[in-house]
């Protein structure tokens, strides 16, 4: 009986888990706020759309199901107010109060939010008397107008629109600077103040962290790395390992960025179990015995795999590069590396304390080996199963060509790889001249 309750509770559990999540998928794919930031001379124009059922605090007069749109005026503009506080645009730093705000109701079905112009437009407009919206399904749309000082200010912005939805709710933001081409961007509640022109040193500051912690954050990249390092003993020799991983993983980051990776769904997965396989197969080799005069080759192979996953926590946030895209890719890798030496810092002292106290010798590095490779292998076998699931794509022309351009750049990135490894090798294994101190 005590058997039977607890399959029956298992099926109930797992059957308002379903609910949730798919109730949670659907709102998440309603829960998007449009907007537009536009920059004059003298002004700055904030216009946004905001699905009803966000606006759960303001509560629109109805008849019926259907909003009274002839005496919702006053709750329009208590609604105004309120999102004219939550979301902010700042000029150098400082908070810009609107000097005017009109907003409207509008249809789900409207589709004027597709362009600056057709937006402001159908803002200024009413709707027609016998418009039917049904409560919580339709839009609050605004136009918020700012003085300025200048259009060469730093502009940016915050919302803090329903703060209790976290990630659920977001704000996409297309930036339209004086005389220069817009940039697209999405933001939520959780990402503070966002620079929407941000200066060379803001971008370079943000990508640096970014790439940190990104580092910290993928236990498959710091898994490999101690890998990497379980049977090497000299400083020189770690040195040279992480020169041949950290210049083939910035050849495949910076290419992907550049839109030079290949593209489909089967790529992805396709990278993840590439990973995981690199961890199975240092795994191995410290195992069977590894060969350091040739791992830097190795490694150097494997880096420009994790390159690719690299990519894919930048291309996310590259559209808050501005107009510093170069500088972002390279404070990106710049915070990889920082992230990397930190981790290094942390691992080189405590294999040490292990391999001499704790599994000495060759029994310590084949058990701290076997250790990582039964990780690997599980990781291995789980996302092949997704990449076995994924559409392969056809080689054709464009195909055979973008694959021809990634072995011609993979023979370059192999051979600076090999030049950078031995220069770095010879130059930690110089010994130092007697009576020379400099």
């Amino acid at each position: 009986m005590t058997r039977r309750h607890g399959i029956v509770i298992a099926l109930l559990l797992g059957a308002a888990a379903l609910g949730w999540a798919a109730s949670a998928h659907e709102f998440s794919l309603e829960s998007l706020m449009n907007a537009f930031v536009k920059v004059e001379q003298r002004e700055a124009h904030l216009v946004i759309r905001l699905p009803l059922h966000v606006t759960h605090t303001v509560r629109f007069p109805v008849k019926g199901v259907q909003i009274d749109l002839a005496n919702s005026g006053p709750t329009i503009q208590r609604a105004l107010d309120a999102l004219g506080k939550d979301i902010v645009l700042y000029e150098d730093g400082r908070p810009l109060t609107p000097s005017s705000a009109i907003g409207r109701l509008s249809l789900p079905s409207d589709r004027s939010f597709e362009r600056y112009e057709t937006a402001t437009k159908h803002v200024a407009e009413s709707p027609a008397p016998d418009t039917g919206i049904y409560v919580d399904q339709g839009y609050l749309d605004a136009h918020f107008i700012y003085a300025i000082a200048s259009p060469a200010s730093r502009f940016s912005i915050r919302t803090r629109v329903a703060p209790e939805l976290k990630d659920y709710l977001k704000l996409a933001i297309r930036y339209l600077p004086l005389g220069e081409e817009g940039r697209p961007m999405v933001i939520t509640s959780r990402s503070g103040r966002v620079h929407l022109n941000p200066t060379w040193y803001q971008a370079a500051w943000g990508f640096v962290a970014l790439g940190f912690e990104h580092i910290l954050s993928g236990i498959d990249h710091l898994l490999f790395l101690f890998c990497l390092i379980i049977p090497l003993l000299r400083l020189r020799q770690v040195i040279a390992i992480v020169s041949a991983f950290t210049v083939a993983h910035s050849f495949t980051l910076i290419g992907s960025a550049y839109g030079l990776a290949p593209s489909g769904s089967w790529f992805p997965p396709f990278v993840e179990t590439a990973i995981a396989a690199s961890i199975v197969y240092m795994a191995l080799e410290n195992i069977l015995g590894a060969d350091l005069r040739r791992r830097w080759l190795i490694t150097g192979l494997f880096g420009l795999v994790h390159g690719f996953g690299f990519s894919y926590g930048l291309q996310q946030n590259l559209q808050f590069a501005g107009r510093h895209l170069v500088v972002s890719l390279l404070s990106f890798n710049i915070g990889i590396e920082l992230g990397q030496i930190a981790v290094l810092a942390a691992m080189l002292p405590v294999l040490a304390l292990l391999r001499r106290y704790v599994m000495s010798g060759l029994v310590g590095m084949i058990i701290l080996s076997a250790l990582v490779a039964h990780t690997g292998w599980h990781w291995m076998t789980e996302r092949a199963d997704v990449l076995w699931k994924t559409e392969w794509p056809q080689l054709d022309a464009t195909g055979l060509m973008t694959l021809a351009r990634w072995i011609a750049g993979l023979l370059i990135a192999g051979a600076a790889v090999r030049l950078i490894s031995r220069r770095a090798a010879a130059f930690f294994s110089r010994k130092p001249v007697p009576g020379h101190t400099s």
